[in-house]
């Protein structure tokens, strides 16, 4: 496996959520990552393989180098995957000299702004940084890798930035009613001068965050595109051979690989012009989850639960197999699926770091499917049989290094948000606060597992009670909606409104709410929850559990401030595919990326 220049390493002492970035070279710690990684459960068959081949490579000329700035935060292994299934080859930048002597030099910033100021600083490489662009050598930032370029931002800060922009990095206002972090897919307004964005024809690219930098009359000189989200901010940067861009191309899918490309090669000729799009504004997302568990004979499978029961009802009773993960996962991306959900419902709960099969399937996944990838199963802290404690930012770590580009909390948010609400205090040790701390809030998904509870009067509990659109059996007009823990085997003294209130404040991104009740029944989502929460949060909200057709899709956007909507089943089951739901929303007025 070809591992990047830096690393995240977590003490696990007290001070455990305090962040450090070491060089592999050095690190014992994240030595012994790789280490487990590679030895731990090896005789365990790991029966996937990759989903297709790279493009045609390169030579290995000069010229076909991509010289990579990867400072060891966050998901980077996408960019690499996109850089050569272009054609191209990487060099790692280790020193400062490495950047001042690169041919082009792709900068991929993911995470917070503060740790990312601080290894360049530390390192050396801020100056260089500067220097390269300056001299106005080929550059690509991405996300953070823009938002670096200006003077200062408000993330955890003040913070200085490189100061090659003027202008300040400030959070979306989330007061106006648009949530926040801005996650999904939204139209751009291009210049004509934009040129490595002459092939997106009016079609959506994918943004993930919190924070942006706004045009002024200081910085409207480098403004190559805008997009608007609440307010009109900067989507991407050019001068000269200088370009930024606040999206992520390289999970933006054919759209954002004709930016790479046209960065990496621009003195080519578009031989095709592509088909013009209708993006408009933010679009609703069309999300596919794969539930992976290994089955009796010891392969990863895809698998769907009736009420999360994934054995089929027969005297085997058997797990129920739909398909290859890896296969799947490429098939949906090819069929235009926004996002793919993997959901590791069994994985090495013991042991989450030895989990090899789940990060081999993101591993290969992500070679060919360029949208976002979000894991979830067995994030947590845990101990390994010598004692070895592990921190649960150091299991996110290695999903992320792996291909993940968010990753999905569960039980460990439940427990977490019932002792906040307890304490009132935010320790700053949970999963939720040490992950988002150092990878931003965007990269992390809670996944809430409700069960629906009817009650005669709304005074019969002390959590939030709604009114039902479909009375209970006995008549009972009145819900409160429990939440889970293990796969739903536990019921926990906390209400979905309550929990999602609290990983709120706790540091989630993002909500992915599932629905025990309607889960696997096909008679659409719960739109009565899907309410109540969506209108409770200011952070996006994804519906899951109970699609059976196209018209709950729409059905679920209409009537809720649904950001998303995650089918599984339907999809593996090819009762309905993806396109068709796309076809449907986009029919009834609803934007889609198509």
């Amino acid at each position: 496996m070809e591992a990047p220049p830096f690393s995240i390493a977590v003490s696990s002492s007290s001070s455990s959520s305090r962040t450090v970035f070491r060089s592999l070279s050095s690190s014992a710690h994240t030595s012994s990552l790789f280490f487990l990684r590679n030895n731990h459960y090896k005789t365990r068959h790991l029966k996937v393989k990759s989903s297709g081949k790279f493009a045609v490579r390169a030579s290995l000329s000069g010229d076909s180098v991509v010289t990579l700035l990867d400072y060891g935060a966050g998901n980077v292994r996408s960019v690499r995957n996109a850089i050569r299934y272009l054609g191209f080859d990487i060099k790692d930048v280790q020193t400062p000299e490495d950047i001042l002597n690169a041919k082009r030099l792709i900068f991929p910033g993911v995470g917070a702004f503060a740790p990312a100021m601080d290894v360049l600083n530390s390192k050396g490489m801020a100056e260089a940084l500067c220097s390269y662009i300056e001299n106005d050598r080929p550059f690509l930032g991405i996300c953070l890798g823009l938002q670096l370029l200006f003077e200062s931002s408000e993330e955890n800060g003040p913070v200085k930035g490189l100061g090659l922009i003027p202008g300040v990095v400030g959070r979306f206002d989330s007061s106006n009613g648009f949530r926040v972090p801005h996650i999904g897919w939204n139209a751009l307004e291009i210049s004509e001068d934009s040129e490595i964005l002459d092939e997106i024809s009016n079609r959506h690219v994918y943004f993930v965050h919190s924070y942006r930098a706004m045009p002024s009359d200081k910085n409207k000189e480098w403004i190559s595109s805008t997009c608007s989200y609440g307010d009109r901010f900067i989507a991407s940067v050019r001068r000269g051979n200088v370009h930024a861009v606040q999206f992520h191309p390289e999970k933006s899918g054919e759209v954002g690989l004709s930016v790479l490309r046209r960065f990496l090669l621009p003195k080519s000729t578009v031989t095709k012009k592509p088909n013009e799009g209708k993006a408009s504004r933010l679009a609703k997302r069309v999300i596919a989850c794969l539930d992976v568990r290994t089955n009796d004979q010891g392969d990863l499978v895809v698998t769907k639960g009736d009420q999360y029961d994934v054995r089929e009802q027969t005297e085997e009773n058997e797990v129920r197999n739909l398909g290859k993960p890896v296969e799947l996962a490429g098939q949906y991306y090819k069929d235009g699926a926004d996002e793919v959900s993997f959901l590791n419902i069994t994985g090495f709960r013991d042991f989450p770091l030895g989990d090899l099969p789940m990060l081999q399937v993101l591993r290969y996944t992500s070679e060919n499917v360029f949208v976002p990838l979000t894991v979830g199963g067995g994030i947590r802290d845990f101990k390994d049989a010598n004692g070895r404690h592990y921190s649960s930012l150091e299991v996110a770590s290695e999903y992320f290094r792996s291909g993940a580009d968010k990753i999905s909390i569960g039980s460990d948010a439940v427990y977490a948000a019932e002792e906040y609400l307890r304490t009132g205090v935010k320790t700053g040790k949970t999963s939720l606060e040490q992950i988002s701390k150092v990878y931003g809030n965007q990269a992390v998904v809670v996944s809430i597992d409700p069960r629906r509870v009817y009650l005669k009067s709304p005074d019969d509990v002390e959590f939030k009670v709604i009114r039902v659109t479909n009375p209970g059996p006995n008549g009972e007009e009145y819900a409160w909606y429990q939440c889970t823990v293990n796969g739903g085997r536990e019921g926990r003294p906390i209400g979905a409104y309550e929990l999602a209130k609290a990983v709120e404040e706790l540091g989630a991104g993002e909500i992915l709410l599932n629905c025990i009740d309607c889960d696997g029944q096909g008679k659409g989502f719960d739109t009565d929850l899907v309410k109540l929460i969506s209108d409770s949060v200011s952070i996006p909200v994804i519906a899951s559990s109970g699609a059976g057709c196209p018209d709950h899709f729409s059905e679920v956007f209409n009537k809720t401030n649904a950001s998303a909507a995650l089918a599984a089943g339907i999809f593996h089951r090819k009762e309905v595919p993806i396109q068709s739901v796309k076809e449907h929303l986009f029919k009834e007025g609803i934007e889609v990326r198509r």
